[in-house]
C-alpha cells in the first residue's frame, strides 16, 4: 500500500460482506444515510469506488436500480457512480442499538465519507460530511465506542478526524480494516526501529566525541609534563601510562589498560591518567619549570 491506502482499504472493506442479516441491514442503512444525495429526480447513492457501488447494490437486492456513471469536470478524478433510490430512504435511520450494528454504521461512514492518509505523509484518518447532522451522529458513535475524535471544518464542511496512530488503529480495527491495520503497524514498527537506531548512533557518536576530546586533553597534559618535568622523572606506573596514552591516541582507557605490563583494569588506568592530569595542573599553577628539582613524582 502507498498513496492508494485509502482506496485499497475501502475496496477490501467492500468485499467483506457481513454474515448476520441485521449487520447487513445496518451496513445498508449506513451506506444509504451517508452516501445519499439529493438529485433533480429524487435521491441517489453516490460513490467513486466501483467496489462500494457493487456492495451497495448487492445489499439493496433485486429492487436496486442500475449503476450509472456521472462524469466529473475535474481532471484526474474518477467518475462518480450513482444508483437511484426511493425518496423515502432519504430520512435518517434509527440509531443502532447493538455494538456490531454500530460498527457497521461507522464502516459505512468510512466507505462513503472517509479517507486514510499514507503513513509517509503522517497518520491521518478523517470523515468529511455534507452537513452537521451526519457529522454529529458519527462523532457520537465514535465516542460511544471509545474513540473520541477531533472536530473541525474544511471548506465549510464539518470534519471528524484522528491524528493519533493508536486511535486510528483502533477505529480501523473496529470497522474490520485489518489489512490497513497491519500496514500501519508495519510502518510504525519500521519508524520506531529507525528512531531507535538513530538514537543509538547519535549516542555512540557523542560518546566517541567525548572520548576523543578527553584523549586530546590527556595527551596535551602529558606533552606538557614531558616538556616541563620529563617523563623519566615519573614513577614507573605513571610513566608507562603516559607513554601508552601518547603512543595510542585513539584507544580507550580499557584498551590501554590491557597494554600495561602487567595488564590493569580501566579504573586503575583511569586513576593513573588522573594523577598525571593533577600533576600537570599543579605545575601550571606554579608557573615555573619543575625540572630544576630532581624528586621523582608519585601517584
Amino acid at each position: 500500500m502507498n498513496a492508494t491506502l485509502s482506496a485499497d482499504t475501502k475496496d477490501a472493506l467492500a468485499r467483506d460482506l457481513p454474515q448476520a442479516p441485521h449487520c447487513r441491514a445496518a451496513l445498508l442503512a449506513g451506506l444509504t444515510y451517508y452516501g445519499a444525495v439529493r438529485t433533480p429526480d429524487g435521491v441517489a447513492f453516490r460513490t467513486r469506488r466501483p467496489a462500494v457501488a457493487r456492495l451497495f447494490r448487492s445489499l439493496f437486492g433485486d429492487r436496486a436500480a442500475p449503476i450509472r456513471k456521472r462524469r466529473t469536470t475535474r481532471l484526474k478524478r474518477p467518475p462518480q457512480l450513482e444508483i437511484e433510490l426511493p425518496l423515502e430512504l432519504a430520512a435518517a435511520p434509527p440509531r443502532p442499538g447493538a455494538r456490531c450494528d454500530r460498527r457497521m454504521e461507522i464502516r459505512a461512514a468510512f466507505l462513503c465519507c472517509g479517507s486514510l492518509s499514507a503513513p509517509t505523509h503522517g497518520y491521518h484518518l478523517e470523515f468529511v460530511f455534507a452537513d452537521e447532522e451526519r457529522s454529529a451522529r458519527i462523532a457520537a458513535l465514535l465516542r460511544a465506542m471509545g474513540f473520541p475524535p477531533k472536530l473541525g471544518r474544511r471548506k465549510s464542511k464539518p470534519l471528524v478526524y484522528f491524528k493519533d496512530v493508536d486511535s486510528i488503529v483502533g477505529v480501523l480495527t473496529l470497522i474490520g480494516a485489518y489489512g490497513a491495520v497491519l500496514h500501519l503497524e508495519d510502518v510504525r514498527a519500521m519508524k520506531e526501529t529507525k528512531n531507535r537506531i538513530h538514537r543509538l548512533v547519535n549516542t555512540e557518536a557523542a560518546n566517541v566525541d567525548r572520548a576523543a576530546s578527553a584523549a586530546a586533553t590527556q595527551r596535551a597534559a602529558i606533552a606538557y609534563l614531558a616538556d616541563a618535568y620529563g617523563l623519566r622523572n615519573l614513577r614507573p606506573a605513571l610513566r608507562e601510562a603516559a607513554q601508552l596514552r601518547l603512543s595510542h591516541p585513539e584507544e580507550t582507557l580499557a584498551e590501554l589498560g590491557r597494554r600495561c605490563r602487567p595488564p590493569v583494569g580501566k579504573a586503575t588506568f583511569n586513576g593513573r591518567i588522573a594523577s598525571l592530569m593533577r600533576l600537570a595542573r599543579r605545575l601550571k599553577e606554579l608557573g615555573r619549570d619543575p625540572r630544576e628539582g630532581s624528586q621523582t613524582a608519585g601517584g
